[in-house]
């Protein structure tokens, strides 16, 4: 009934290894259960929205509380002004907003309007960033570009993180055409060099505009995203995921200049950016503004640091005392710490891969993500180390044989590919 077998390709079965959940019904702190009342530990956490974890007290009280008083009217409720304040209060760089309903409408909303403020056509993307948005725009950019005409694909040039002189050549390939470039602060591999901020410098120095997408790093690296990480200065920046803590809300912010050509009060060529009818769903606002709230009042970003760190650490030593410490490393970021798999002779290996997480899913882990959350504390770092030290125990054994045969259904394959 449903193309994929779900409505977010991350989610599909060909995601997940054949031990892991079907369908999952229920969640509560950092468990989720599924259609079998089976209790896993999560850390994938919805897609990394789920910060605070699942069924946070004041965020749903907050969203029933505004849902019987209305989610959607005719007209702006105050609660749009409030939840922007909010926002804005957090970000230094940023002086309007226009919220959303997931990271595609912001991200696309952003470069239209660099278009618009630049008269330009073309938008610069990482090319090791993994994703920025369903439409057109970047799609087209990827093997899965069936649909979108040539001519869009045409519109879209990449460059490689940390590599400056990429990122030169396409402004000197492109003179007065790049409208933006648009990327994340870092995902596993930190800045070099003072990469970001001279990515910064390169686009004011030729007119573009520098989009940071803190769809991931907002509400995880620091309250105020990475741009305060890093001391960044983004012309635009989209947020979302944990910004609601499970409800569908995002948000575009950035100078007035840029944002007001969304508006209705200037007298320039108008640009239609975002108007959609649940836009800005008051209860998913509410529940924008309990998490604020809760970041404010509790130190969520040190928690989800401190929880990785010690996540990293351990899975590395479990590595080590399973003497596969050459083909499976934690690494990255601990507030979002990543793991990388690999064969025996050293490539990164989806085979691989999928064992570890069939394991950790057959003792009740599933880690396909790793998204520490408030929720996540020492008792549940311990229950996932054990269930590393006995997956690891499995992987061992697939590096001295034959891994295919210790799979029990086909390897995951990655979402961005031609065919299926």
């Amino acid at each position: 009934m449903i193309p994929g077998g779900a409505h977010t390709y991350s989610k599909g079965d060909d995601q997940f290894p054949a031990t892991a959940p079907r369908f999952l019904e229920r969640g509560d702190g950092a468990h989720v259960w599924d259609d079998r009342d089976r209790r896993f530990l999560d850390w994938t956490m919805g897609l990394r929205t789920m910060t605070l974890g699942y069924r946070h007290a004041a965020v749903i009280e907050a969203a029933v509380e505004q849902i019987w008083k209305g989610s959607n009217f005719g007209r702006p409720s105050r609660i749009e002004m409030e939840t922007a304040e909010d926002l804005l209060a957090l970000l230094p760089s940023a002086d309007m907003v226009k919220f959303g309903k997931n990271g595609s409408n912001v991200t696309t909303a952003a470069v239209k309007l660099a278009r618009a403020h630049t008269g330009r056509d073309l938008v610069a993307i990482c090319l090791d960033h993994p994703f920025f948005s369903f439409d057109d725009w970047f799609i087209g950019a990827t093997p899965c570009h069936s649909g979108v005409p040539q001519a869009i694909r045409d519109l879209t040039v990449g460059f490689r993180y940390n590599d400056l002189d990429s990122v030169r050549r396409l402004f000197t390939e492109h003179p007065g055409r790049i409208s933006a470039v648009i990327m994340e602060a870092a995902t596993s591999e930190p800045p070099r060099d003072g990469f970001l901020h001279a990515v910064r410098s390169l686009c004011r120095d030729n007119g573009a505009l520098f989009i940071l997408d803190e769809m991931i790093t907002g509400f995880r690296w620091h309250r105020g995203g990475a741009q305060a990480f890093y001391d960044l200065d983004p012309d635009l920046s989209t947020f979302g995921k944990g910004m609601g803590n499970g409800f569908a809300v995002s948000a575009l912010v950035g100078k007035r200049e840029i944002m007001e050509l969304g508006g209705i009060g200037h007298k320039r060529r108008r640009v239609f950016l975002m108007s959609t009818t649940h836009g800005a769903e008051n209860h998913a606002l509410a529940a924008a503004r309990a998490v604020m709230r809760v970041y404010g009042e509790q130190d969520v970003i040190g928690h989800m640091w401190r929880v990785g760190a010690a996540l990293i650490e351990g899975l590395n030593e479990a590595a080590r005392n399973s003497r596969v410490s050459d083909h499976f490393t934690a690494f990255g970021y601990a507030c979002g710490p990543q793991f990388a798999c690999r064969d025996r002779d050293g490539a990164i290996s989806a085979p691989m891969r999928t064992l570890f997480l069939q394991e950790m899913a057959r003792h009740g882990v599933i880690m396909n993500y790793v998204a520490p959350s408030l929720a996540h504390g020492p008792a549940e770092v311990d229950v996932t180390l054990e269930a590393a030290r006995r997956a690891l125990g499995v992987y061992a054994r697939a590096l001295e044989g034959d891994v295919g045969s210790l799979l029990e259904g086909p390897p995951l394959k990655p979402v961005f590919r031609e065919y299926n």
